[in-house]
């Protein structure tokens, strides 16, 4: 992935959407490497060498162009059935290989199982359970936790370990969900503690039984209208981001002006270093001082009341003011 600026890439139209909805703004490493896709004005890709510069996946006889030998068919062979075996896509051309079947779709299926790159609907191992340690226990509470890890997934359940209260475990909807958290989150401030995630042995976060007072550590968020991913391609899942100093908010209502939110956000602790109104000022960009500040905000006013039947919706942003 070394200087890349542009990759033209055929695929059959529906797998082309497909993939496109599933990796446009995602990352290749953590917070760098940010991906920008789109639809080319090309009608067809013609490429007349198999080599580190392009590559015809569905004409292994072709030229490397360099000197070098083409792509032996046996491997390219064995690259289609790998992709197979992770459970990406493969569009049957007969009589070729699948364009989609390409070692750049392995290696991009084995960072999301690493955690480095987010793709929905690759599962993560099936990992859906994270430990997370280091909590403030003086504030930790099951609500903070599903605001903060919701902003990477719909968390189900969140149990603050009884005997142990600087730990947790949040269930994810799934382990991609789970893995996207957990790269994002492990190391940032929280309550003026860094925190470690990691995942978590247990496969489910078990409900207190019925009649046992277990002192609201226990929560099921399962049926939670805050869900942010719930909905099948929501925009959300192209705006999923590090967490950073510059916090996006959403669903304004008219009467707020910008003072309004600078005194809100100021209220959480922190200091307002920026704010800057989209043009329909339904939307908004708001600076804090610092990454922990702005953790600390969004977890205090994401669904805060406007008014107006407006419940503000706060993430983080890649942008700076």
């Amino acid at each position: 992935y070394k200087n890349v600026n542009f990759l033209n890439l055929t695929y059959l139209a529906v797998s082309a959407s497909t993939e496109r909805k599933a990796l446009d703004g995602q990352n290749i490493y953590n917070a760098c490497c940010t991906l920008r896709i789109d639809f080319s004005k090309l009608v067809n890709l013609n490429v007349k060498y198999n080599n580190d510069k392009s590559r015809d996946y569905t004409r292994p006889d072709l030229p490397s162009g360099d000197g070098q030998p083409a792509l032996d068919p046996a491997i390219a062979a064995a690259f289609a059935k790998e992709t197979s075996l992770l459970g990406l896509p493969v569009a049957a051309v007969p009589g070729a290989l699948s364009p989609l079947a390409i070692p750049n779709a392995a290696a991009a299926a084995a960072a999301a199982a690493a955690g480095r790159v987010g793709m929905p609907g690759v599962s993560a191992g099936g990992n859906t359970v994270l430990l997370v340690s280091n909590l403030n226990e003086e504030m930790v509470t099951p609500q903070s936790l599903f605001t903060l890890f919701g902003v990477y997934g719909d968390v189900q359940r969140v149990k603050i370990l009884y005997n142990k209260k600087d730990s947790a475990l949040i269930q994810m909807a799934d382990g991609n969900q789970s893995q996207l958290a957990m790269s994002h989150l492990n190391g940032q401030k929280m309550y003026g503690k860094i925190i470690r995630v990691t995942l978590s042995k247990h496969q489910t976060v078990q409900l207190p039984r019925e009649g046992l007072d277990d002192q609201g550590l226990t929560k099921d968020f399962g049926n939670s209208p805050l869900h942010r991913f719930k909905k099948p391609g929501s925009k959300n899942f192209q705006n999923i981001f590090p967490p950073s100093a510059t916090l996006h908010l959403s669903n304004i209502p008219p009467s707020v002006a910008e003072e309004d939110l600078r005194t809100l956000f100021a209220n959480t602790g922190g200091t307002v270093k920026a704010f800057k109104f989209f043009q329909d000022h339904k939307m908004a960009l708001l600076q804090m001082s610092t990454v922990e500040e702005a953790i600390q905000a969004l977890i205090d006013l994401h669904n805060y009341n406007l008014g107006e039947n407006h419940h503000l919706r706060v993430s983080f942003s890649k942008s700076t003011i």
